[in-house]
């Protein structure tokens, strides 16, 4: 595929997060960009704003005839009428894992993977090269706060690319530079059990370029098998860790701390983020930029001054007596890891968790965990499961999460119902979860609990 001699372009799909990056990217060289979504969003309308056009109605007579090549997402059913219409014409259609990969091909390429932490690490690390001058192209899964978007492009030929485990999509990519945040079971609609997960892994780990680095968190199960010509790990008060971040205090919801390697000490880190799993996080990123001979003052600069990645821990309130927290997490070492973030810094608040089950088929697969986990709240409410790309499963639904918390206070709510309890519900410590839809509520929720 040369992309290259490509002028015009459409997406199925094109509200994705990691489907509208490609879009500015081609948008940004001058190709003419189109595409269909199923709904409009926040996303969807910057997209318009940004000159490329956006239609919502499945509707061949609406897409563009003209273009040389289409880009879909796995998550467009399989009777969809346009990407039909495409393939049965025989334009060249493809995922955009492929696309992804051919605009890599000869570029010096940074790729984070990992069942969870990837888009924050990958936020973190484009923001440490762009903020610093050292100059990246941007792929991201989340909208980095800073600059509200998940896209942006530098002179300087390097990529930093959030690298989707989802359909074995990153094993099309070729990493100089790999971190490995989690390698936990996810996605077994995919991939079956929890060993082809992390086969998988393995796999891509493979893929890194001869005498390119590979950075993994310590203690990975089958975290031996990595492959890379140089590997370090990471990790949070480990010392068998390569590289380990340590002395934490927490200084009014931010951390300070100290990032010590072999033959080098960074001292007095801080960051502005909640959640002892982002100072594993930006650990990573730390080191793919020590490793990239960034000067230390412009990397703490840039860690200082990072804002975050929407939906990721995310602060939607925060005064004296009212937290709310908004985050992306749908697995349960996400929420595990939110819930003991948010509890820990806000010890003397009572929290509700809210969360918003992603898939039927990950429901069924890790109700027991999800229930363990939503336990460490003080108030658990349920939404109805978002389906996503799926269709209904038997007898699986929030209530088999809910009746097994070992808790009194638990319920599972329609939208309406939650917005009504929030209203006459006064809440000290209040976190909304979720890959669904929930984001819809966060707005509406912020009012009722700023008035």
């Amino acid at each position: 595929m040369d992309i290259t001699t490509i002028k015009r372009i459409y997406f199925v799909g094109i509200g994705g997060i990691g489907m509208s990056a490609l879009a500015r990217y081609f948008n940004s060289k001058g190709v003419v960009v189109s595409g269909y979504d199923k709904t409009a969003t926040i996303l969807t309308e910057q997209l318009s704003k940004e000159g490329i056009k956006v239609h919502y109605e499945d509707n061949v007579g609406l897409i563009d005839k003209e273009a040389q090549l289409v880009v879909y997402t796995p998550a467009v059913p399989a009777d969809h009428k346009e990407l039909n219409y495409y393939r049965d014409n025989k334009y060249e259609v493809v995922k955009r894992s492929d696309v992804l990969g051919a605009i890599t091909t000869s570029s010096f390429n940074i790729c984070v993977a990992g069942t969870h932490g990837k888009t924050t690490t990958s936020t973190m690390v484009a923001h440490i090269l762009r903020d610093s001058g050292y100059g990246c192209n941007a792929f991201l899964g989340g909208i980095a706060a800073n600059y509200n978007s998940n896209f942006w492009s530098s002179e300087n030929n390097v990529c930093v690319v959030e690298a989707d485990e989802y359909d074995r999509s990153f094993l099309k990519l070729s990493p100089d530079v790999a971190i490995i945040t989690a390698m936990d079971a996810d996605h077994l609609d995919i991939y079956g059990t929890a060993e082809s997960v992390e086969q998988a892994f393995i796999d891509f780990s493979s893929k890194i370029k001869p005498g390119g680095l590979l950075v993994s968190k310590f203690g990975l199960s089958r975290g031996n098998e990595l492959k890379g010509s140089q590997h370090l790990h990471y990790g949070v008060n480990e010392n068998n860790a390569d590289v380990c971040a340590t002395n934490i205090k927490i200084e009014n919801g931010s951390y300070r701390f100290d990032v010590v390697m072999k033959e080098w000490t960074f001292k007095d880190v801080v960051l502005n983020m909640g959640g002892m799993h982002n100072i594993e996080n930006v650990t990573a990123a730390i080191t793919v930029a020590h490793h990239l001979k960034i000067d230390d003052e412009k990397i703490k600069a840039a860690v200082s001054s990072f804002k975050g990645v929407k939906r990721r821990f995310e602060y939607i309130l925060k005064n004296d007596s009212t937290i709310f927290i908004d985050d992306y997490a749908h697995h349960p070492e996400e929420l595990r890891a939110l819930l003991s973030g948010a509890t820990s810094l806000f010890k003397d608040k009572k929290c509700t968790v809210i969360f918003q089950p992603h898939l039927y088929t990950r429901t069924r697969d890790f109700a027991n965990e999800f229930s363990e986990v939503l336990a460490l709240a003080d108030e658990v409410i349920l939404l109805p499961i978002y389906p996503a790309r799926e269709l209904p499963i038997e007898g699986v639904n929030s209530e088999m999460i809910v009746n097994k918390i070992a808790k009194a206070n638990k319920s599972v709510k329609s939208k309406e119902e939650l917005l009504d309890w929030v209203k006459n519900n006064k809440r000290e410590l209040v976190i909304t979860a979720g890959a669904g839809d929930i984001d819809t509520l966060v707005e509406p929720i912020k009012q009722l609990l700023k008035n």
